[in-house]
């Protein structure tokens, strides 16, 4: 952690997430890339300004860990947004092909559970993350036969950009680093071929505030609810491997599209977080991939800053801009993610690149591009099962 940010996320006292462009409808046909320019604050929190689209709105979003990173849990953990922007993703699927099909819905939940684990040293710079395939429970209420519910399903997990993620491997992702404001050529990962992205901490002068000084304080709010048990510091090193287990359920809110997810990790002491998205193209709150994206940013960045504390790194200043693209059709599809890191510091070019590789090694979502996996779905249809994968 970086002892010269002082910059909080709850510093103006504005909501943990608002909206700081209007736009045009977020992307939901044909390619789009979700762009994502983020930086670090204080202790672990984050803040991020999410552009769905070529001419899409943006959002401000903001994440923080939890009391067992030494985080001050004021926001989500990265991996919270990953599972509710998977889960609300593929909600917005079933409810646009139900549509679509004339198939009456009368309610829709969605529990998803992501497997991560990690082995390694933060200390001597070999931590490594690792995933599996994650758990899906879709219950639907609806008086249409069941044979159409398994189809609708298994249909929206393969028009679902964010399942495609899961099942994908993208073992091209690129990376550009920029040390004190100079690019340089990266090793050990593959170069970005974009021209050179703006440093977000020129291209904002001031932090980002609401567009609409009115905006509702919901769309990320910290519920109260906390696992039992008291937490525990996760050391610098695994002697055998961590595994980390993110739960979500989510459902609609409303009939226009938003969809609410409850997300919390499974470990003692957390706390749970609700995070609302709109999958009904009004606009009304990020969509599901906007949180899907922004997770992969905040996660990599959780990473960066723990390896800068524990290998006493002269870094600081951390932030960059990944942009995330995205295939909507029948059989969705994603490709690689191009990061751009910003750092600052007195160290040498070396530990900068040194920086910038292992910490995408021990990043869990990074771990999950590379990492093909196909989910383990189980749809119930009015309380009764109908379908789990092998």
């Amino acid at each position: 952690m970086d002892p010269t940010l002082t910059d909080t996320i709850d510093m103006y006292g504005d909501p943990l997430a608002f909206r700081v462009k209007q736009g045009g409808a977020a992307p939901n046909s044909g390619h789009a890339t979700i762009k994502v320019e983020a930086r670090q604050m204080a202790s672990h929190q984050k803040e991020a300004v999410v552009t769905e689209g070529e001419g899409g709105g943006a959002w401000r979003l903001t994440s923080d860990e939890g009391r067992h990173l030494k985080g001050t849990d004021l926001a989500p953990f990265p991996l919270g947004f990953f599972n509710a922007g998977m889960q609300s993703d593929l909600y917005g699927r079933i409810r646009t092909i139900a549509a679509a099909r004339n198939v009456a819905l009368d309610d829709v939940t969605v529990r998803l559970v992501n497997h991560y684990w990690l082995t390694g040293s933060f200390i001597q710079g070999t931590g490594e993350g690792h995933a599996e395939s994650p758990d899906i429970e879709v219950q639907v209420a609806s008086r249409a036969p069941s044979a159409a519910i398994e189809a609708l399903v298994n249909a929206a997990m393969d028009s679902s950009p964010a399942i495609a993620f899961a099942r994908t491997p993208l073992a091209g992702n690129t990376f550009a680093l920029y040390i004190n404001g100079r690019r340089r050529t990266v090793e050990g990962v593959a170069n970005s071929p974009a021209p050179d992205a703006g440093d977000p901490y020129r291209i904002y002068a001031h932090a980002p505030r609401p567009l609409d000084p009115n905006a509702r304080r919901d769309l990320i709010v910290k519920t109260g609810q906390v696992e039992q048990g008291e937490p525990q510091l996760a050391g610098p090193t695994v002697t055998n491997k961590l595994i980390r287990n993110i739960f979500g359920e989510g459902r609609p809110q409303g009939r226009e599209g938003q969809f609410c997810t409850d997300t919390w990790l499974g470990v003692p002491g957390a706390s749970h977080f609700k995070l609302v998205s709109d999958e009904g193209g009004k606009g009304a709150a990020p969509t599901g991939l906007s949180l899907l994206s922004a997770g992969i940013a905040f996660c990599y960045m959780t990473q960066l800053s723990r390896y800068i504390e524990n290998m006493k790194m002269n870094i600081r200043a951390v932030r960059l801009v990944q942009f995330n693209p995205y295939v909507f059709s029948d059989k969705a599809r994603v490709e690689p993610v191009d990061t751009h890191l910003f750092l600052n510091g007195d160290a040498p070019d070396e530990t900068h690149l040194q920086l910038l590789t292992i910490a995408a090694r021990t990043c869990y979502l990074h771990a999950a591009a590379k990492t093909p996996v196909e989910p383990n779905l189980r749809i119930v249809h009015n309380g009764n099962a109908l379908a789990r994968a092998a």
